[in-house]
């Protein structure tokens, strides 16, 4: 039976998986449609829709092409950068990726081959992307600039058959040339001779006709031949994305294609409230699981149009950038990061700018990435006036763990919280020994195995280390590496990684939750608290914070604010006493802040900088904050 109620979709999906998953398998075409849904056979290693077969770009693309909607707008790119605009229906867009999957084919690419696609954010690599699909082939992108030994590792981990790059990437105050990292990375990674195809972008130095046996996109597409599309099994990769490991070799998560495509299908209309015709705009890199759910597959998988934009949330030129795609595109769902709201917010605290313009299409606007601070949650919502809806998931579920369920049966928000579990997530709260832990307790945040569709298979070439790393520490379950708790109401309370967990004195405390305390203050643009050593207590909460622009109050009577704060709303027993005022703090591309680097820099300790972050010179101004501060107690 059909349910639009939460409570009732979630017990079915637990408790009748098979006939949950089916359900929702019946939006996607399939070639061979599945009989079954769950295969338990190499359990701990699960797998979806094992007897079913489907090509993934056709779901996105010609399938709306034959259902009618060809004249659609499926993807609108918007440079900031270049002051540009470009349009692409569906069946535009279905002729160029059929005939780059020609290119690709024409090039050796074929069945279960890989394709390392190293680009910025252009329509070329949505196009690369699906093309790779396309052929039943598996992509791998690499965020670009990248540099060339992270690169290379990836290459050499993956193995492709053929690399995509573009000429290189154009930020703010610079370009990034991309054709010299990768000839570099090739080198280190012992494969010179890989196929390399490369979109020429105006502006920038080196070329492919400077690169023996490089080729040119433009030129390569214009004798290509449209590929069809090739069935695959749905438990074959789609595409591999490698995220940092703790031991400094990368893990690369594989996503299936048919579960990936039934469980992001599912997510447009249940969690998104998007269908066709709606205009979606994420506000991320393709490089990220971000872009690859909700930038590129998602919003075709459902039909709607995609935005994918080139460009910062200040700078670009304001502070008032996003507020203008959402006029120019009539967007009616915004996705974003919650760094992305702090530095719009940072440089227009009362969001001036967005009074000039037409924000009305605007249904909604959701976050994730890292946790919204209730401070930005509140703002966000007061300047936009629609549902500010957090939701948390990782690079290895593909799709949100929680969520509202903005299509399905809205919920209640609170400020805080991604509201709770979707459906398939077994989630519990455990503490160090296993046991469930009561409402209000924080503990280790995990979910019960078989995790849902769309969710990490495996690594690259490695069960042995997915499942040394994410299912041994608890026995049936995948441990999220979060702390957290769930209220009366079952909503989740997600805190911090579980490393962020300081021990004052015996004392564990959330670095998350002082953050979120600090956060309330008036002068506060955003904020990070780190445990640092300490000789008599074992750790000391340190904060360090960003100012919002223009303001003006000494340290130490800000430090004397923070200290009061959270003595108020955490206790003494925090023991915080310690503040400093930065310019910035060190973030991933993706807005996550370095944490763990900050800590172990204020420590003395060694430390690598991850290749993820955004500005490598942040680390250089923060190294002497990180061991000074005002102490207020």
């Amino acid at each position: 039976m059909v349910t639009n109620s939460y409570r009732d979709s979630y017990r079915r999906s637990v408790e009748q998986p098979e006939e949950f998953w089916l359900e929702a398998a019946q939006k996607i075409s399939w070639t061979s449609p599945p009989g079954r849904a769950l295969d338990a056979s190499r359990a701990p290693l699960y797998s979806w829709f094992p007897d079913g077969a489907l090509n993934t770009c056709y779901n996105a693309l010609d399938r709306h092409v034959a259902e009618g909607r060809g004249g659609q707008d499926a993807l609108i790119h918007d440079s900031a950068m270049l002051g540009t605009q470009q349009r692409y229906t569906y069946a535009e867009l279905t002729d160029l990726v059929a005939r780059f999957a020609g290119v690709l084919r024409s090039h050796g690419v074929g069945k279960g081959d890989r394709v390392v696609i190293y680009m910025p954010m252009i329509p070329e690599a949505a196009i690369a992307m699906l093309a790779t699909a396309r052929l039943g082939a598996v992509h791998s992108v690499v965020f670009g600039g990248f540099a060339p030994k992270e690169l290379a590792a990836r290459i050499r981990d993956a193995a492709p058959a053929a690399v995509v790059t573009a000429s290189g990437g154009i930020e703010p105050s610079r370009r990034i040339e991309y054709l010299p990292a990768v000839a570099e990375a090739l080198g280190l990674a012992g494969a010179p001779d890989i196929p390399v195809l490369v979109k020429a972008r105006a502006g920038f130095v080196s070329a492919a006709a400077d690169h023996a046996g490089w080729l040119d996109w433009d030129t390569a597409m214009d004798s290509a031949e449209p590929v069809a599309p090739v069935a695959v099994q749905a438990t074959d990769p789609l595409y591999i994305l490698y995220t940092s490991g703790t031991t400094g070799a990368p893990k690369g998560v594989v996503r299936d294609n048919g579960g990936h495509a039934v469980a992001l299908r599912w997510t447009m209309e249940n969690i998104y409230d998007i269908g066709p015709g709606d205009v979606m705009w994420t506000a991320s890199d393709v490089g990220w699981v971000v872009g690859h759910s909700y930038i590129v597959y998602g919003p075709l998988l459902a039909g709607a149009t995609t935005v994918m934009y080139e460009g910062k949330p200040v700078g670009t030129p304001d502070a008032g950038a996003f507020w203008r795609v959402v006029q120019d595109h009539r967007v009616n769902v915004l996705f974003t990061a919650p760094t992305a709201l702090r530095a719009i917010r940072k440089a227009d605290p009362e969001a001036s700018l967005l009074r000039n313009y037409d924000v009305s299409s605007l249904r909604t606007l959701f976050a994730a990435g890292e946790r919204l601070d209730t401070d930005t949650f509140h703002w966000a919502s007061r300047v936009l006036g629609v549902p500010v809806v957090d939701h948390w998931w990782q690079t290895e579920t593909g799709w949100a763990i929680c969520a509202n369920p903005r299509g399905l049966e809205p919920l209640p928000i609170k400020a805080g919280s991604p509201t709770v579990p979707m459906p398939g997530f077994r989630l519990q709260v455990l503490d160090g020994g296993g046991g469930e832990v009561e409402p209000g307790i924080e503990g280790n945040i995990v979910l019960g195995l078989p995790l849902p569709p769309g969710t990490l298979t495996t690594l690259w070439g490695n069960d042995e280390r997915f499942i040394s790393s994410y299912l041994q520490a608890f026995d049936g379950c995948y441990a999220t590496g979060d702390s957290g708790y769930r209220d009366e109401d079952g909503y989740l309370f997600v805190m911090g990684r579980t490393d962020d967990i300081i021990n004052v004195a015996g004392h564990r405390l959330s670095t998350g939750a002082m953050e979120q305390v600090i956060g309330q203050h008036p002068a506060v643009a955003e904020c990070a608290v780190i445990g640092l050593a300490d000789p008599l207590k074992g750790q000391r909460p340190s904060g360090y914070v960003v100012l919002k622009s223009g303001v003006d109050i000494p340290e130490d009577v800000l430090a004397k604010d923070l200290v009061a704060l959270v003595r108020r709303d955490i206790g003494a027993v925090a023991d915080f006493k310690h503040v400093t005022v930065v310019d910035a703090l060190p973030k991933t591309r993706s807005g996550k802040i370095l944490r763990k680097t900050m800590r172990q820099i204020a420590d003395g300790d060694e430390y690598t900088v991850p290749s993820t972050i955004e500005d490598p010179g942040v680390i250089d101004q923060l190294i002497g904050a990180l061991r000074g501060g005002t102490d207020a107690g």
